[in-house]
């Protein structure tokens, strides 16, 4: 798998006591490595033929801030406010027959800031929220979305099942819940190739 992985320096201020391995593009890509591998061999869980036929699988990964992922949210779904997640599928429009053996499944967009309130109201760290939030992101790129509360649900449980390959979760300082339905999880913002 190919990661191209971006951290926005001049936007994102770091903070001193977040883990060190939160931004390291070798975790990231085990990673998606590992879920994308869940999904490819779970035949029940929806995933593009194309993906699971693929030999090489590429995507990019963004953590901006706020005011960055306000910009992209207005522009690609309209709405002027900053989301906690927005994803860029490059799939929407590939044929399913296309047989290149290297796919590239698009981009997603994570603001850290929003991670980090997130975090603290989930009462679980930054970086399983972030976790969450990549998962909800992978997903969006494979097709699935969430228009009502069955298919929230659904998408909601193989979040879990996906962060659960990637060992237990790390708390804050509590018990760590999932997101519900309440959450400010985005919606797919889209093709922005």
């Amino acid at each position: 798998m190919e990661l191209d992985l971006a951290l926005d320096a001049a936007a994102v201020h770091l903070n001193r006591r977040d883990p060190p391995d939160l931004f390291d593009p070798f975790t990231w890509e085990t990673t998606l490595q590992t879920w994308l591998e869940s999904v490819r061999q779970d035949s029940a869980m929806n995933c593009p033929a194309l993906v699971r036929r693929a030999e090489e699988i590429s995507l990019g990964l963004r953590f901006t801030d706020d005011a960055s992922i306000c910009e992209l949210n207005g522009t690609w779904r309209q709405r002027q406010e900053p989301t906690d997640v927005l994803s860029f599928a490059a799939l929407e429009d590939a044929p399913d027959w296309l047989d290149d053996g290297s796919v590239e499944l698009g981009d997603i967009v994570i603001s850290l800031d929003t991670a980090r309130r997130q975090a603290l109201e989930h009462n679980h760290s930054l970086k399983r929220e972030l976790q969450w939030l990549a998962s909800h992101g992978l997903l969006h790129l494979l097709g699935w979305d969430h228009p009502d509360d069955a298919s929230l649900d659904e998408m909601l449980a193989c979040q879990d099942l996906l962060l659960s390959t990637i060992g237990p979760a790390d708390s804050a300082g509590g018990n760590v819940q999932s997101h519900g339905p309440e959450s400010n999880t985005s919606d797919s913002a889209g093709d922005a190739h």
